[in-house]
């Protein structure tokens, strides 16, 4: 395991890393912005059409890891979604573009009810329930950050299950990581991969331990990245220089 890195600021990444590279980019906050609702991310032309011409440059060495489900990442990114890698649920739902994925275990409905539960216990809470997971957003209420990943903490504990912090959100899922998708995707490629948040670390050793590269992208903090970017029009902007 490589030692986070606390330097204030990382260096960009080189134009030319990625010439060989498999990409792994995270969804929300690398490729668009945060927003206060998960419902209310929408996926303009300009990154649809990045991400169609990236999977032809690439044959295929492009994937999304999410901890969206694979079904939110299918409506929201329409047919290419298909031809991409997707390490989805937090690494939990793996597909690999023409194969059937295999069958991962449904949260219980008790964990969902539970999550509901707490989300409708305060104004400003937001409940998000996914395939395989169920998260509290309190981005409208951050004095409740604590009470949150409390719950969550025992509602995992009680069902076996794993409890995940992220920016704003705590989250309730079923057993699996960034990084173990990386790993499994990556085969003998370059992996280089793209995150913002603290979710994306397991992510980021895992590339450098195969030999890649992970760029984080936001504020500095400590991480297992190697390079940086402030934003996502940054991260757009490099991957565009890619396919030059």
């Amino acid at each position: 395991m490589f030692a986070t890195q606390a330097q204030t600021v990382l260096p960009p990444p080189p134009q030319d890393l990625a010439t060989d590279a498999f990409l792994f980019l995270d969804f929300d906050g690398t490729l668009t912005p945060i927003v206060d609702r998960p419902d209310a991310v929408v996926v303009d032309a300009e990154l649809n059409v990045l991400l169609n011409r990236l999977v032809r440059a690439r044959k295929g060495r492009v994937a999304i890891l999410s901890g969206r489900s694979a079904a939110q990442l299918d409506a929201l990114l329409g047919p290419v979604a298909r031809e991409l890698a997707l390490g989805a649920s937090h690494g939990a739902e793996v597909r690999v573009p023409g194969q059937v994925p295999s069958e991962s275990p449904f949260l219980p409905a008790a964990v969902i009810d539970a999550v509901r539960g707490f989300a409708a216990s305060a104004p400003g809470l937001l409940a998000e329930i996914k395939t395989l997971g169920a998260a509290i957003h309190y981005r409208g209420v951050p004095d409740r950050a604590a009470a949150a990943h409390d719950f969550a903490d025992e509602l995992a504990r009680e069902h076996g299950l794993r409890a995940q912090r992220g920016k704003m959100v705590a989250e309730v899922r079923v057993p699996g990581s960034k990084g173990e998708a990386l790993e499994r995707l990556a085969d003998s490629a370059f992996p280089i991969m793209l995150g913002d948040d603290v979710t994306d670390e397991d992510a980021f050793a895992a590339a450098r331990r195969l030999g890649g590269a992970g760029i984080l992208v936001g504020d500095p903090r400590p991480t297992a990245a190697n390079y940086g970017l402030p934003d996502v029009a940054s991260v757009r902007g490099w991957l565009l220089e890619q396919l030059a």
